[in-house]
């Protein structure tokens, strides 16, 4: 080493000033043109690595359904994703060129161009992103759209001329179509019963101001299940489709809104009304012009609607009208085919306070005054009592007995009906472990479910976990839904009680015959049996198309592989007649009334 730098010392020392000042710059130049390559080839690597997280990141917002646009204080385009591309029709060539022909916005009413907007709004960049809900935006002459507009800023230095906007809209075009389909019927495309309940407030508002009458109409087809079971789906929903129609063309010439609000139920909301006689009148005219307007190959069908009206003031405030006017076509629909009832308060007993029952259900709960019964479900040809369904009744400490019909609606129409649900459902579950245990002859028990128990989506899970608390055979469990509550949302009734047939519960269908069940969905429908609506045997020994109807429904049962259940038995002659149609079991007050469970037990022994 020593030897090294006495070599470079006698080098230096023998070369003069010129020559070393010449080796010193050439030295760092090389040093320098090292230092600038290796600097280059890293600034390439970055300016890559750049490009392609650029790339990348412009793939994920292409693939965002939200509109996205990066636009400068002087209008430059400097980004678009594709769905902003595709909403504003830019041309292939758009960055970094100045936006034309500038959307415009609706702000109270006005209409205002986008970016005249932005400026309004001042935006600072210490501010979060701005959002403007609902907005109403233009494209186009023709394209008006409803959005949700985010605004944000960018600011690449202190100076104004390098600010950016960055824009975000959300189109609620398919929501909004989505939303409003919420609002209709599915098969007449009319407003629903969820739009005559918003609607409703608003007509009565009008009230005062023309100091006129409002009439609410609710018209139902009388006996519509035995004419679809006749004509079929098909041929009974054209039949629907027409008298909507039709009614939607009265609509157009009077002053009235027309709802559809339950499968064969139509609502008729009537302002400037000045007498009952003038609606009823309206009506009659209806119910002729149904009575010849359908023919199904030349024949004609003889249709009729029961109506029930309700008229403000006469039949009470507003707040009341809607439920008076059921109560009105109820009315109707007891008087026979093609009545018409109007709901008078005067004319009308009223037994019970609908506030005062529900003010007392949690107590009643509370204090035991509920009490499940039980009316037996009979083997066809022995007599033998196989089974039960398990009915609630109210014995309130002032009123005394309350029907069910009068308590259950209130029930699901305020909740309480999931609670009283819960009740019913461990009451059973100890009284067939308490028969168990004293070997009493082990029998199923059938508990009707409503449809807002199903829709809380934990009714599964607590039937399974009652069975395991109380140790019972799921076999002695079957669970009854009504064929009309099933068809109100058939996905969801079909989703929960295949679940419920998975905990080795039987399942019913409840009251068929009185619903609109397609073949298609009771194929699908896991039930075991089928009830057969008593409304449907009352008049089977004097009507001939009542026997055919429940004859066939009969057969229609077992072909699906489901035992039948006739309920309302009455007389020794109706048990001849259904055991000759090969019906499984019956149910009705010739066999015996709901009874006390201490009761029920005699006949047990």
């Amino acid at each position: 080493m020593d030897s090294v730098l006495i070599q470079l010392r006698n080098f230096v020392n023998n070369i003069d000033q010129e020559t070393f000042i010449l080796f010193v710059i050439g030295s760092i130049s090389i040093i320098f043109f090292i230092y600038i390559f290796s600097l280059n080839t890293e600034k390439k690597k970055l300016q890559k690595t750049i490009n392609n997280n650029v790339k990348i990141f412009q793939k994920a917002f292409d693939l965002s359904d939200d509109a996205m646009l990066i636009l400068s204080n002087k209008n430059k385009v400097i980004y678009a994703n594709k769905a902003m591309v595709s909403l504003f029709s830019f041309e292939k060539n758009y960055q970094l060129s100045v936006l034309k022909q500038m959307p415009k916005v609706k702000i109270k009413k006005e209409w205002m161009a986008l970016d005249t907007f932005i400026k309004d709004q001042q935006i600072s960049v210490d501010e979060k992103v701005q959002i403007f809900p609902h907005v109403m935006l233009k494209v186009s002459r023709k394209n008006e759209i409803i959005i949700n507009l985010h605004l944000d800023i960018l600011m690449m230095d202190s100076e104004k001329n390098s600010s950016y906007y960055v824009i975000t809209i959300q189109d609620l075009t398919q929501a909004k179509k989505s939303a409003d389909m919420e609002y209709r019927h599915k098969l007449t495309n009319l407003p629903n019963q969820i739009q005559a309940i918003q609607d409703l407030p608003a007509l009565y508002s009008k009230i005062h101001i023309d100091n006129n009458k409002v009439a609410l109409i609710l018209m139902s087809f009388d006996n519509f299940s035995r004419l679809r079971a006749i004509i079929g789906y098909e041929q009974s929903n054209k039949i629907i489709i027409k008298f909507s129609k039709y009614l939607s063309t009265i609509a157009s010439d009077m002053d009235l809104l027309i709802y559809h609000t339950f499968d064969n139920h139509f609502l008729l909301a009537v302002s400037n009304v000045y007498s009952k006689e003038a609606i009823t009148l309206l009506v009659t005219e209806i119910q002729k012009r149904l009575a010849i307007f359908y023919k199904m190959e030349d024949v004609s069908l003889h249709l009729t609607v029961s109506a029930g009206i309700a008229l403000y003031p006469d039949s009470g405030p507003t707040r009341k009208l809607l439920d008076n006017t059921y109560k009105a076509l109820s009315q109707a629909e007891k008087d026979g085919d093609g009545k018409i009832a109007v709901y008078l308060p005067n004319e009308t007993k009223k037994e019970y306070d609908e506030l005062t029952l529900h003010n007392d259900m949690k107590d009643g709960l509370e204090k035991g005054e509920f009490e499940v019964y039980y009316q037996p479900i009979v083997k066809t040809g022995t007599g033998e009592t196989v089974g039960a369904e398990a009915l609630i009744r109210w014995i309130h400490p002032k009123i005394g007995f309350i029907p069910p019909d009068v308590f259950i609606g209130l029930m699901e129409k305020t909740g309480f009906i999931i609670k009283l649900g819960q009740f019913v459902l461990e009451e059973v579950l100890k009284q067939l472990k308490r028969w168990e245990l004293f070997k009493f002859k082990q029998i199923q028990v059938s508990i009707n479910v409503s449809m807002v128990e199903i829709a809380t989506g934990e009714f599964v899970e607590h039937v399974e976990k009652q069975i395991d608390y109380h140790q019972v055979n799921p076999e002695l469990l079957k669970f009854e839904i009504t064929e009309g509550v099933a068809m109100i949302s058939e996905k969801q009734t079909e989703k929960y009680f295949h679940n419920l047939k998975k905990l080795g519960v039987g399942i019913s269908l409840d009251d068929f015959g009185t619903g609109y069940t397609s073949f298609t969905y009771l194929k699908k429908f896991p039930a075991d049996i089928l009830k057969i609506d008593k409304s449907l045997v009352d008049y089977i020994l004097t009507n001939e198309e009542d026997k055919r109807i429940v004859k066939a429904m009969i057969e229609l049962g077992h072909n699906l592989g489901m035992e039948i259940v006739v309920e309302g038995i009455e007389t020794k002659n109706m048990v001849e007649l259904l055991a000759s149609y090969g019906c499984d079991y019956m149910q009705g007050y010739y066999f015996s009334k709901p009874l006390p469970v201490f009761e029920f037990q005699k006949l047990l022994r």
